[in-house]
Parts: C-alpha cells; structure tokens; sequence
C-alpha cells in the first residue's frame, strides 16, 4: 500500500510523519498542487491524497484509473470542485473529512463578528494614526441582536451553542433541519423569513448550484439595514460586488469574509508589492466595514491533525475494505 499526498504544507508534515510511523504506511508528500503536469506523479500510487480550493485537471480521474489508483481522499469538507459522476465511471473512490475541527470554524465566525460589532479594525487604524476619539463609532453587543445562521450542520450548530453563549436570540434555515433543533422550534420557513429578521446573517453551509450568489443585490434589498454578514462557509454564496456597494450605502453595516468567490490565486500566495488584478477585492479591501481573512477559520492545530489523519485513514480503510465511513462516492 503506498500513498501520495499533494499540496502539502510545512504545518501538515509532522502529522504525515507521525501517521506513517504509527500504520507503517509509506505516504510521500509533494508541496505542489494537483496539476495536469503533476498528475505523472502518481503512477505506482494505490491512493492519492489532496487538498486544494481551486479546480482538479478535468483528465484526473480518468488518469487516475488509468495510472493504478483506487481511492482519492481529501484533507477537506467540500467536493464541489470534484467531478464526482467523473470518480464513478471511472471506479475511483472519493473520501473527504466531514469534520475535522467545527468549534474551529465556529470560533472563528463568532471572534470575526465580534470584531465588526466593536469597530476594531478602524479603531486599530486610528491608534496607528495616533487618533485617539471615540465618537462615531459606538459598537454594538451580541445579545441584543437576532443571529440568523444559514445551515445547521455540524459547524452551524456549534456556532448556535456560542451564540446563546452570548445571549443572542437565534434564528435559523436549513433546507434539512436538524430535529432536536427543529423541537426547539428555531427554524424559519424560508431564506426570505431570516433575511427580514436577522440582525446578523453567518453562512455555514455548503456550495450548491442553487445557492449560487445567495446574497446578492435582490435578497440584501430584503434585509434589514444596518445588518452583519459573516461568511466562513464558500465564497460563490455571495456576489462580492453587490456586497461591495452594499456596504458602501450602509445597507450592510459589516462584513467578515474568511472566504472569496475568486480566491484561489489570492489566498495563501504572498502577492506582497504586487498589484492585485481583481479590482472588486482590491476595492473590498478598502472598505472599514469588511473584515477579510484569507480562508483561516479553519487553520487551527486540532483540525491541520485531524485534516491529515482521517484522510490517510480513509484511505487505508478503502484499499483494506473498499468502503470507508468517510466515503462521498
């Protein structure tokens, strides 16, 4: 059994080190990602392990059956950016980790909130500048306000706990509810019903077709003015120019983005003295009133670990077993 894992960062190789030493697995990491060029390298690989936000080369799969390889697993939640019909006419098994760390993303969806409630980035700005009023801008607490959170799932519900933490009145959406939550009789009937209740509308939830551009100029019209929006779900959820001008008339009060529809060549590259070439994120940037972190919330000890770990294990479970509990296809 031998395995291959690309895209592999400098934090993940103590886990790939360890995991390999533990199972007696040989697993050889590669730090580019899956390319058309770099699919070569998998030739005499039973299993192949990636994890990158971007596109997959279309001939993956095809190659992947063609080189020997019976399993692919990622060291992520979301297969949008996987042509899974692709994975099964071409008998390749597809694993991801449906959880590595929720209380990572949720934390970190709750601290982003937080920080626009309470001005810092401006007042962070204003110290630098030595400006040390207060006045205009007076924050807002958490338990006063109505948190609207767009799915329910493992993330979603861990960041209900932290909200009711706070005192906040929770509302909540998910086209499958969950049912002890469904009990509590948390749940409106429709995206609309949240979007005019809302105070603070946070997205966990995954990327569909459907749901592409969710918040867009015709639904933020439907929100409150003066409303929160924390995205650390997908960045196709939301049309960043109509964000964008959102937040410039005060509709939207605040944005903190942890994730951006055109992110891969920005996140995680140092573009430091480089003109960025996307003139909606340049613009995005300059605003006081949005946050933006370069795909983070997960970025935490426990789940880089736990990323790692489950994957390798998914694969040894499908090359052992065939099936695995992680198993997408």
């Amino acid at each position: 059994m031998k395995f291959i894992a690309f895209n592999v960062r400098e934090d993940e190789l103590k886990y790939f080190e360890a995991w390999k030493k533990k199972n007696g697995v040989q697993v050889d990491v590669v730090k580019e990602a899956l390319s058309t060029e770099s699919l070569s390298k998998v030739a005499g690989y039973d299993g192949v392990l990636a994890l990158q936000t971007g596109t997959f080369p279309k001939e993956m799969f095809a190659k992947l059956n063609e080189k020997g390889v019976t399993v692919f697993s990622i060291r992520n939640v979301g297969v949008d950016n996987l042509d899974l019909d692709e994975a099964k006419k071409n008998a390749i098994k597809v694993t991801n980790v449906p959880a590595y760390s929720p209380n990572a993303i949720a934390e970190f969806s709750v601290t982003q909130l937080l920080q626009l409630l309470r001005n810092t980035t401006v007042f962070r700005r204003k110290v630098a500048e030595h400006d040390f009023r207060w006045a205009p801008y007076v924050g807002k607490e958490l338990r006063s306000l109505t948190v609207g959170v767009v799915g329910t799932g493992r993330i979603g519900r861990a960041a209900i706990d932290i909200y009711r933490g706070f005192g906040a009145k929770v509302i909540a959406y998910d086209v499958y509810p969950n049912p002890a939550l469904k009990e509590e009789g948390i749940y409106v009937s429709s995206y609309d019903e949240l979007f005019e209740q809302a105070d603070v509308i946070t997205l966990h939830m995954p990327a569909t077709p459907e749901d592409h551009h969710l918040i867009n100029a015709e639904t933020i019209s439907k929100m409150k003015k003066g409303v929160y929006i924390v995205n650390t779900a997908r960045g196709s959820l939301i049309n960043t120019a109509d964000l964008v001008t959102a937040l410039k008339n005060g509709h939207v009060a605040g944005a903190a983005l942890d994730t951006y529809e055109n992110e891969s060549p920005l996140f995680n590259h140092d573009l430091r003295n480089q003109d960025l070439k996307d003139s909606t994120f340049s613009e995005l940037l300059k605003l006081d009133n949005a946050l933006v972190t370069p795909h983070v919330a997960f970025y935490t000890e426990t789940a880089v670990k736990n990323m790692v770990y489950i994957a390798l294990n998914s694969a040894k479970a499908v090359c052992e077993t065939g099936t695995a509990d992680t198993l997408v296809v």
